[in-house]
């Protein structure tokens, strides 16, 4: 079935899929900055769209280049015919073509995205509680509204963050433009020394609650000062929902012991290129261990280019992928996403049929990093 590259001339056939397929159109065009896609064609006629968005996404404490994947809509009539998974095999080809070395989505559908080898690998995770129930103790900090001058200092504030917590985006542009925090109901600014910003909050006002779209803060004493701040307005709103940029905040939330409801939404993950995911992803634990080898036998169908034997080598604090090796460890394309964030460990996935052989350095490589996380939903 033919697929081509989406331009800004299929705009409205698009918009068209997106309502049949999510109950909504935004009259937008999907082609912003950062973004690509595809569209599959029956008899002249669109029938099935992609999106690939350009992101970053940190493993280890560095940005990884990933393809975040949305926007999957096929035409009721054409289901079951192949064209999501034809669409999903070709934009495996084009992110590995454009040095996506992994890519991320929200599945609608987890089976069809299993079949071409994403797994769960995170969550994007809200917490919702009365504002009555926000502890009331705690330092208070001065803020301030955001100004555009403060743009690149949040930001760097955001990415220091960012850089500690597997999974979370750099959010650079084009994909990501912050100036459109400007547009946002509430930004509160905690300045530090010499234009450093401290910490923020980036919040939306709804009729009954305050959405939290972002809490970051450099420390503690920062953190605890805007989740007093978010307290000023109990009286005015019912409740509050945060979103969980930085996992330290739950614990500040919820210190009283109080009932709260965390939603939370699955993200999985795939692996495109393997050696080349490795080259580029952190390994902080690398230096601390001996120079060792697993060998790998990859299955991998969908992805052909790093299929089979290959040995994962750790020499002199570094960590490669090269051809070859005995292929003792057998291990799924579903398995890779899994354990490249750090979301399962290798018992889990030999009990879920991924892996089979001894492979405990790849534990050790990835180390107990915490519940990888997205705060950007695509």
């Amino acid at each position: 079935m033919p697929i081509r590259t989406l331009t800004d001339d299929d705009a409205e056939p698009v918009d068209r899929l997106r309502k049949v397929a999510f109950g909504r159109a935004t009259g937008r065009n999907p082609l912003q900055p950062g973004v690509r896609g595809l569209l599959t064609e029956i008899d002249g006629h669109a029938v099935g769209v992609l999106t690939i968005k350009d992101f970053h996404q940190f493993h280890g404490g560095t940005p990884v280049p990933m393809g975040g994947v949305g926007l999957v809509a096929v035409d009721p009539h054409a289901r079951g015919t192949g064209v999501a998974s034809a669409m999903l095999d070709h934009a495996l080809r084009d992110m590995r073509d454009h040095g996506q070395v992994l890519s991320a989505l929200f599945a609608t559908v987890p089976g069809l995205y299993r079949s071409r080898g994403w797994e769960r690998a995170g969550v994007l995770e809200w917490i919702e509680l009365g504002l009555d129930r926000l502890p009331r103790s705690g330092p208070r900090v001065r803020s301030r509204a955001l100004s555009e001058a403060d743009l690149p200092a949040l930001h760097a504030c955001y990415v220091d963050l960012a850089s500690t917590v597997n999974g979370l985006l750099d959010r650079r542009p084009p994909t990501f433009d912050p100036r459109h925090l400007l547009d946002a109901d509430v930004v509160s600014v905690v300045p530090g020394h010499d234009g450093e910003v401290r910490g923020y909050l980036v919040a939306e006002r709804d009729r009954t609650e305050l959405r939290v779209h972002d809490l970051v803060g450099r420390d503690a004493t920062t953190l605890q000062g805007l989740i007093a701040e978010l307290g000023s307005w109990s009286g005015v709103l019912d409740k509050i929902s945060v979103r969980v940029t930085d996992p330290a905040v739950t614990g500040l939330l919820t210190g009283q012991g109080i009932k709260y409801t965390s939603t939370v939404s699955p993200w999985l993950l795939r692996v495109v290129d393997l050696p080349a995911a490795v080259a580029l992803r952190g390994w902080p634990v690398a230096r601390h261990l001996a120079n060792a080898a697993v060998d790998l036998d990859v299955v991998d169908e969908h992805a052909p280019w790093h299929a089979g034997r290959h040995r994962l080598v750790v020499e002199d604090g570094q960590v490669r992928v090269e051809p070859g090796g005995t292929g003792e460890v057998r291990v799924h394309a579903r398995a890779l996403g899994a354990w490249y964030s750090g979301m399962q460990d290798t018992n889990a996935l030999r009990r879920a049929g991924l892996l089979d052989g001894p492979a405990g350095l790849l534990d050790l490589l990835v180390g107990v990093p915490g519940v990888p996380r997205l705060a950007d939903f695509f």
